[in-house]
């Protein structure tokens, strides 16, 4: 599995929550880092975009290479990272899951506005699965979610306009940690909710976990599912780090 993301220092989130997902699930990861970021349970202290040429690099090697079963795309805050991502991956023919990452856990935010469109234009139609939490969803479909129903309307919304998988993750809002995943029919995988605030990097981990799966050969459905139990078990564990928002255990399937 290819995982194309930002640098997280406090490794609960981006490459670092990547790569142990994958290690966890019995996937070899690969990577290429777009951004280094300096942050930790309290928040994003700074962000520093690598440049588009050792981006392009980074992919271009590992493709010819190490050829991905899955890939798995998440931060990328600038324009030009983008339109060099969408050339580098535009021959690509497996499992492309994209992680919209917007707003971080802590809520700093880890998209500039001149990338939104950029996003949706150049990487959404490469993209075979989408994975907005709902914050996220309501900035894409402009509509507001406070409801499954709600959650199923905008992943309908996001499989019409971009032709790709789309599941939108709950715990943002709605009471219940319910995922409402459209791939031309609904699923709903629902967990109960934990009491437990250290959750900093559950988007990055639960859309690398999918793209594990992918690479092991799970349908998407399956590999949603699957992936939303293995997110659960790891916030469940408790690990409590930092003085923020701590990370969830990549490891606790390993731990057992």
């Amino acid at each position: 599995m290819l995982t194309i993301a930002g640098s997280d220092s406090s490794g609960g989130a981006g490459i670092q929550a990547d790569i142990k997902t994958a290690t966890a699930l019995g996937v070899f990861a690969t990577s290429a880092i777009t951004a280094i970021t300096a942050q930790n349970t309290t928040g994003v202290q700074a962000i520093f975009d690598l440049g588009g040429e050792i981006v392009a690099e980074e992919i271009r090697s590992v493709m010819t290479d190490i050829s991905p079963d899955a890939v798995k795309i998440g931060m990328v805050s600038s324009p030009e990272i983008i339109k060099i991502i969408g050339e580098e991956l535009a021959g690509y023919k497996g499992p492309v899951v994209l992680d919209p990452v917007m707003v971080a856990t802590s809520g700093s935010p880890l998209l500039r506005d001149e990338a939104m469109e950029s996003l949706k234009t150049v990487l959404f139609p490469l993209a075979t699965l989408l994975t907005p939490n709902i914050p996220e969803a309501e900035l894409l479909t402009g509509m507001k979610i406070e409801s499954a129903a709600d959650q199923e309307k905008a992943a309908k919304a996001l499989y019409d306009a971009y032709g790709a998988s789309a599941l939108v993750k709950g715990g943002h809002g709605t009471g219940r940690a319910a995922d409402v995943f459209y791939d031309g029919n609904i699923h709903i995988f629902e967990k109960p909710m934990l009491d437990n605030p250290n959750t900093h990097g559950t988007g990055c981990t639960l859309s690398s976990a999918i793209a594990s799966y992918l690479a092991l050969g799970l349908d998407e459905a399956k590999a949603v599912e699957e992936a939303k139990n293995y997110v659960y078990d790891a916030i469940a564990d408790g690990l409590d780090l930092g003085r923020g928002r701590g990370p969830i255990n990549h490891m606790v399937r390993r731990n057992k």
